[in-house]
C-alpha cells in the first residue's frame, strides 16, 4: 500500500479505490528507458560484488502504477520500468502499490500491497515466476528455506474493529505458504536473529487507538512466545551487528511525536530510547542513517530532518546525512539504503507523489555523485550480487 502525502500507513487507508489491472492484452508493452547516470564508469567492473540493485516504485495508490528500475553498477546505466517488458505476457503487470522488494534464493521477491499478492521473479533476469495470494500484505524476510510476509489480514480500510494480523510462512522452495501466525494490529516489518522472529504492530487502521508492540515469534513453533510493550504506531525494524534491534515509532501527528527505540534481543525488553524523529532507516556497520518526515495537524506542517545514530554508543552523532547542500533539492524523501560494499548511499524522492520521482546517489561523505528520474513515488531498494540480463542495444 502506498504511504500518503503525510507518510502515515494510517492516514492512506482512508483512501480506498478499487484495483484494477493496467495494461489490457491489447495495449502495447512500453520498452524500458535507460540512461547512463554515472560518468565516473568508463569501463565494466567486473569484480564489483553489488552488481548494482533493484528499485521499486510505489505507485499511487488506486493507479496500479507499481513498476520496478535497476542500476546497473558495472556500467552506471538505470533503466526504467524493466518488469513490463521482460514479462510482456502478465496483464495486469505489477499491480498496486510496491510495498517491499528483497533478493532471497536466486529470486526477486516483490510485495504488493493493495494487488494482495507476492510477486516472485528471477533474480538474473526479473522474468515472472509465480504469484502468492496473501490478502493486505506489506514486507518480507527471510530464514533459511522459509520467507516471512507480514499481513494486515483484513481490507484496506480504516476500522476501528480491524481483525488481528498475521504472518504468513512461505517455503521458498515450493512457493506455498505453508502456515500462518496471528500477532498484533497491521504488522509491518520484520527482522529475525537466532531462531526469533520480531514484528513491528502499527494498529494503523484502529487510529487513535494504535497498537504499540513487537510480536516475538519461536520459528521453532511458529507460535508468539512474547509480546513487547514500546511505543504507538510502530513501523521499521533494524538489527544491528550487536543483537539490537531499532524500532521506528510514528507517533500520532498531534502530541506524540515520532522517535526511535532500540530492543535488547537477549532479554526482549527495550533497553533505550532516542528523541529522533524515524521515517526510514539504513544501517552502514555501526552507522545508522535515519531521516524523519514528521507532519504535524497541530500547526499543519512538516518538519524533515536526517541523522547518523552511533549504534554502539546509541548517540547521534551527526544531523546531516548530505553535506554539499543537495539535501535543498529533494522535496520528499521516501527511501533510503546503503551500498555494504562502499559505503554509497541512497535517498529517493517522491515529490508531490503523482509524478515521476527521483534518486539521488550519495558518497559515504554525503556528497552527490549522481541523480536520475524514477517511476511515481521511489520507495524500496534491493541489491544484487548478480547482474540483470538485459540487452541494452532495443
Amino acid at each position: 500500500m502506498k504511504k500518503s502525502i503525510i507518510k502515515s500507513a494510517v492516514l492512506t487507508m482512508c483512501l480506498v479505490i478499487g484495483c484494477g489491472a493496467c495494461r489490457s492484452e491489447s495495449e502495447d508493452i512500453i520498452d524500458h528507458q535507460e540512461e547512463k547516470v554515472n560518468p565516473e564508469i568508463q569501463e565494466p567492473l567486473d569484480t564489483l560484488g553489488i552488481k548494482g540493485f533493484f528499485l521499486l516504485n510505489e505507485g499511487n495508490m488506486g493507479s496500479n502504477k507499481c513498476t520496478l528500475d535497476y542500476y546497473d553498477a558495472l556500467t552506471g546505466t538505470y533503466l526504467r520500468n524493466i518488469y513490463a517488458e521482460m514479462n510482456p505476457g502478465v496483464v495486469q503487470e505489477l499491480g498496486d502499490v510496491g510495498n517491499d522488494i528483497q533478493v532471497y534464493d536466486n529470486k526477486l521477491w516483490a510485495v504488493i500491497n493493495c494487488s494482495h499478492f507476492v510477486e516472485v521473479m528471477q533474480q538474473s533476469t526479473a522474468r515472472h515466476i509465480a504469484q502468492i495470494s496473501i490478502p493486505n500484505c506489506r514486507y518480507i524476510c527471510f530464514d533459511g528455506q522459509y520467507a516471512y510476509v507480514s499481513s494486515y489480514a483484513g481490507p484496506v480500510q480504516i476500522d476501528p474493529n480491524a481483525r488481528l494480523g498475521y504472518v504468513a510462512k512461505i517455503n521458498v522452495n515450493t512457493l506455498q505458504q505453508v502456515d500462518t501466525c496471528v500477532v498484533g494490529y497491521q504488522p509491518e516489518e520484520m527482522v529475525v536473529t537466532g531462531n526469533k522472529l520480531y514484528v513491528a504492530n502499527s494498529g494503523g487502521y484502529r487510529v487513535p487507538n494504535y497498537d504499540r508492540t513487537v510480536s516475538v515469534i519461536d520459528l521453532t513453533t511458529f507460535r508468539v512466545m512474547k509480546t513487547i510493550d514500546v511505543a504507538i504506531n510502530l513501523h521499521r525494524l533494524e538489527l544491528d551487528r550487536h543483537g539490537f534491534i531499532w524500532v521506528s515509532s510514528r507517533g500520532d501527528y498531534y502530541e506524540v511525536p515520532s522517535k526511535t527505540y532500540v530492543i535488547d534481543t537477549r532479554i526482549d525488553e527495550v533497553c533505550d530510547s532516542l528523541e529522533l524523529a524515524n521515517s526510514e532507516m539504513a544501517l552502514a556497520g555501526d552507522s545508522l542513517y535515519v531521516y524523519g518526515t514528521a507532519w504535524s495537524y497541530l500547526n499543519n506542517s512538516w518538519h524533515t530532518s536526517y541523522a547518523v545514530v552511533d549504534t554502539q554508543k546509541r548517540e547521534v552523532i551527526s544531523n546531516q546525512l548530505i553535506t554539499d547542500g543537495t539535501d535543498d533539492r529533494i522535496a520528499m524523501p521516501y527511501g533510503i539504503a546503503v551500498n555494504p560494499d562502499n559505503g554509497d548511499f541512497y535517498i529517493t524522492d517522491a515529490g508531490n507523489y503523482v509524478s515521476p520521482g527521483m534518486l539521488y546517489c550519495f558518497t559515504a561523505q554525503g556528497r552527490k555523485k549522481w541523480e536520475v528520474r524514477t517511476g511515481d513515488i521511489p520507495a524500496h531498494f534491493a541489491f544484487t550480487r548478480k547482474s540483470l540480463q538485459y540487452d541494452s542495444n532495443r
